[in-house]
């Protein structure tokens, strides 16, 4: 732990000591990931966002458990699907998806008083090799900062692991969408951008639930809400990829509950 570094104030996170609650987070991870890949594999040109949201809607059903953003914040959709400059919260449609679209699914899902969140970005189809690039690099950045996310490491080794990544391959990181806790609501604290922070005071504690979530762009580094009040972006044009674990922390890195 470095000196003068501040804990996190137990009464805002989750952190994980008993086999039950491990057991719960690592539960609701699975069920994300599961709704995740039946979602992805459906992703393909002609299927519109909504068919893709109606696959989580029942799969969420069947096991017993509800759509986190739904549940916690009304959102009009079962799971968020964002395209191209879309950067989040995309709301699921009509839109049809075509061949080299990128789109990013976000899933979440409270099940049994658990919480656990993921999110990535792909291509349909084969797409471009920038696109295929920039959802290498940032899926890279959040599974080298998983494995140095020890117990006694500052907050702010995500942040620089994250960082060195987006600056070795050349992309910007967004400035306004945030990594959070999670476990019994799906935002807690930590709140925090994954980026280079000297001032972060925080540190990680053994059994902290919390999500890794960059976003790489090429664009401008700021996202900017839609006119439908949900829907983030940024500038048109511009490539934006997004990649999400939900981590528990353990003293040698980070267990991935949504792998």
């Amino acid at each position: 732990m470095q000196d003068g570094a501040e804990p996190f104030h137990y009464a805002l996170i989750m952190v994980a000591r008993s086999q039950e609650e491990l057991a719960g987070i690592r539960a609701a991870g699975a069920l994300v990931r599961s709704v995740f890949d039946r979602m992805k594999a459906a992703a393909r040109a002609g299927v519109r966002t909504l068919e893709l949201d109606v696959i989580a809607g029942d799969l969420f059903a069947a096991a017993g458990a509800r759509s986190a953003p739904r549940h916690f914040y009304d959102f009009p959709g079962h799971t968020c699907i964002s395209v191209n400059e879309q950067a989040a919260h995309g709301i699921p449609g009509r839109r049809k998806l075509r061949d080299g679209d990128m789109v990013n699914i976000d899933v979440s899902v409270e099940l049994n008083g658990y919480v656990a969140d993921m999110g990535e970005s792909f291509v349909v189809g084969r797409g471009r090799r920038a696109q295929q690039r920039i959802c290498e690099a940032v899926r890279r950045a959040v599974l080298d900062a998983a494995a140095n996310a020890r117990a006694g490491e500052s907050l702010n080794v995500i942040g620089n692991t994250v960082q060195r990544v987006a600056d070795r391959q050349g992309y910007g990181i967004v400035r306004n969408l945030g990594s959070h806790g999670v476990g019994r609501s799906l935002h807690e604290e930590p709140s925090y951008v994954p980026l280079a922070n000297p001032s972060e005071r925080r540190t990680l504690q053994e059994g902290l639930v919390l999500t890794i979530e960059p976003f790489f762009t090429t664009g401008r580094t700021w996202v900017e809400e839609g006119r439908d009040g949900w829907t983030l972006s940024v500038s048109p044009g511009a490539l934006v990829a997004q990649f999400e674990h939900t981590i528990i922390v353990g003293p040698d890195g980070a267990e991935i509950v949504t792998a």
